[in-house]
């Protein structure tokens, strides 16, 4: 079973704030309007109807390139 993880902050459209990590790590890429949402991991997390999930916190959003 993979693990999911709780996004915080980032675009206020961004979709999913409950999303499957494989492998867990330190960094998640989520693919959004044209670009890449960037999240760390954090030592929080928060109890939900899906488990105990890590807390990810946006920090950068980068373009595709062309």
């Amino acid at each position: 079973m993979a693990s999911k993880a709780r996004l915080e902050g980032g675009p206020d459209d961004l979709r999913g704030r409950v999303v499957p990590i494989t492998p867990p790590g330190q960094e998640l890429k989520i693919p959004h309007r044209g670009g890449y949402e960037h999240f760390k991991a954090t030592t929080r997390h928060e109890d939900s109807p899906e488990g105990r999930l890590t807390v990810y916190e946006w920090w950068e959003r980068t373009e595709v390139a062309e």
